[in-house]
């Protein structure tokens, strides 16, 4: 089909390179043209939604590189601050592509094929460069796009610089204790693959992996046409596509998942509630109180951990204690474990505890879990003291533990006090009236759903879950890489990718079937 590229500034200044997989777009959109915000997003959403049916009438399948680029332009709109919103959306070009059949073109050939360009696909691309191994990765936006535009302005790691340790490449920067923010965590993602020149592939969409009949392995459908695989490695981590509930669609106020906020210039003047409070959350909310907005918190069931604890980081003390190499199936309750949310703590200015019943000192109004939408109000859970008191029990165990291993070990360490409670809730909120509460906006902070949908594979258990053993799937030659808890703590992060991409790498290349893999079992495909 034909194709073109259009390139747009947006009142911010921003501009975008956007694609359409059809001329439809110019039906819609006129080059010199601007186009007010909500009217903008109206056009490119009819004309991308026709193009992508076009798409499937001819070929039997959904353009999903119309549909994400649908999905960035919407991104995009709401991260645009409230006072720059009377502002105009310009189309700067169009440049026409002539027609394509993707599925005519020849396809190319490699020994593997990795989908996803972050740290887990680059690692991996890495290890097979090392052997010589004939591979590329397909990654559908940016290398470390999910760092890139999924991350808020002041977002950091809540590990110390230390543990970023991608095969060849370790952190090797002045401040090894200090904890990297969103734009030197991408310059490092970068530099990896450029330093390496990593044969990856931007921009390329995958659309399905199935197993070839028509040559031994895997056939990949992209974007830009098909590839054929002797083994392919899932690499694109297991936050896919953001969680709302229901009932946020019923609620008639600016509302920003975690992942689309950036700062505070976003919301309108008014409250703010946060709904969660994993490190987003946590995150969020206190860079939303710091910057002086009047925040209200839903407070989840999520855990806490101190920054520092006798001297030094606790991430420092846990790892001489080899708590990040326990594997998965080594620990209490491994399914409730996966599914549980992060401890929260946070990297910021040097890195500090976050304690939300300092912040309700500090004024902001703490509420128990959001439940539902009824009649305009928001209801909660009566479990807003359950949920700080366990989260302080978590932090207090962690902390317990550290003490036993410098007692074990007989090493020299300052004293510290037990953490004692700076506050307690008077009462347990049941309700919220949006209407009168002063709220003009709402950050869901929820998490993701998974989406391996395009996975045709039968690699899925019952509960539709990637069903693996430390990432070797029952489907020969198809495998997981960067998946939380895909083998220890690490394995969805910059600490632990390696170790696990080393095993993949020698699984590959000696391969017996996986066994045993109804008990070992990865995030929900939903």
């Amino acid at each position: 089909m034909p194709e073109m590229n259009f390139r747009v500034k947006w009142p911010n200044g921003k501009v975008q390179d956007c694609y359409s997989p059809s001329y439809v777009i110019e039906d819609y959109l006129h080059e010199g043209q601007s186009y007010a915000l909500d009217d903008f997003v109206h056009r490119a959403r009819t004309a991308l939604t026709i193009a992508s049916e076009r798409v499937l009438a001819k070929y039997g399948f959904e353009c999903s590189s119309a549909l994400d680029q649908l999905r960035d332009i919407e991104q995009t709109e709401s991260s645009i601050p409230a006072g720059e919103r009377s502002g105009k959306v310009s189309v700067l070009s169009f440049t026409r592509h002539g027609a394509r059949d993707a599925r005519a073109k020849k396809a190319e050939h490699f020994t593997v094929v990795v989908v996803g360009g972050g740290q887990a696909g680059l690692s991996m691309s890495y290890l097979l460069k090392q052997r010589g191994v004939s591979h590329v990765v397909l990654e559908g936006k940016r290398i470390a796009s999910a760092w890139r535009d999924e991350r808020w302005d002041s977002f950091c790691l809540v590990t110390p610089n230390w543990q970023c340790r991608l095969p060849g490449h370790p952190y090797d920067g002045d401040d090894p204790q200090g904890f990297m923010g969103r734009d030197d965590i991408v310059a490092y993602v970068e530099s990896y693959a450029r330093r390496f020149e990593l044969p990856v592939r931007e921009g390329v969409w995958v659309k399905a992996v199935r197993r070839s009949h028509a040559a031994r392995g895997f056939e990949i459908e992209t974007s830009e046409g098909n590839l054929t695989a002797e083994q392919v490695v899932v690499a694109t981590g297991g936050y896919h596509r953001p969680r709302t509930p229901r009932y946020a669609e019923d609620i008639a106020l600016h509302q920003l998942h975690s992942s689309q906020y950036r700062n505070s210039d976003q919301l309108p003047p008014g409250d703010v509630l946060v709904v969660g409070t994993g490190q987003s959350g946590c995150q969020i909310a206190e860079d939303l109180h710091l910057l002086g907005r009047k925040v209200h918190l839903a407070v989840g069931s999520a855990p806490r951990c101190a920054r520092r604890h006798r001297g030094k980081d606790v991430v420092e003390w846990l790892e001489a204690m080899g708590h990040y190499e326990v594997p998965i199936h080594e620990q209490n309750n491994p399914e409730e474990l996966r599914e549980r949310a992060n401890h929260y703590v946070t990297g910021r200015a040097g890195g500090h505890d976050l304690d939300l019943r300092r912040f309700a000192l500090e004024g902001m109004k703490l509420y128990g879990p959001a439940l539902a939408l009824e009649d305009g109000k928001l209801r909660f859970a009566p479990k807003l003291k359950q949920h700080l008191d366990r989260a302080d029990d978590v932090y207090r165990s962690i902390n317990r533990a550290i003490d036993k291993h410098i007692a074990d070990h007989g090493i020299s360490a300052p004293e510290e006090p037990e953490y004692q409670a700076v506050w307690e809730p008077s009462e347990e909120p049941a309700e919220l009236d949006l209407a009168t509460s002063g709220i003009t906006s709402i950050v869901w902070a929820t998490g993701f759903h998974t989406d391996f949908s395009w996975v045709k594979a039968p690699v899925f258990d019952e509960r539709g879950k990637v069903a693996h053993l430390r990432g070797v799937t029952r489907e020969p030659g198809l495998f997981f890489l960067g998946l939380p808890w895909l083998h220890t703590w690490g394995s969805g992060r910059f600490s632990g990718v390696k170790t696990d991409a080393e095993h993949l790498v020698e699984q590959m290349f000696a391969r017996e079937p996986a066994a045993e893999l109804g008990s070992s079992v990865t995030v929900a495909a939903v």
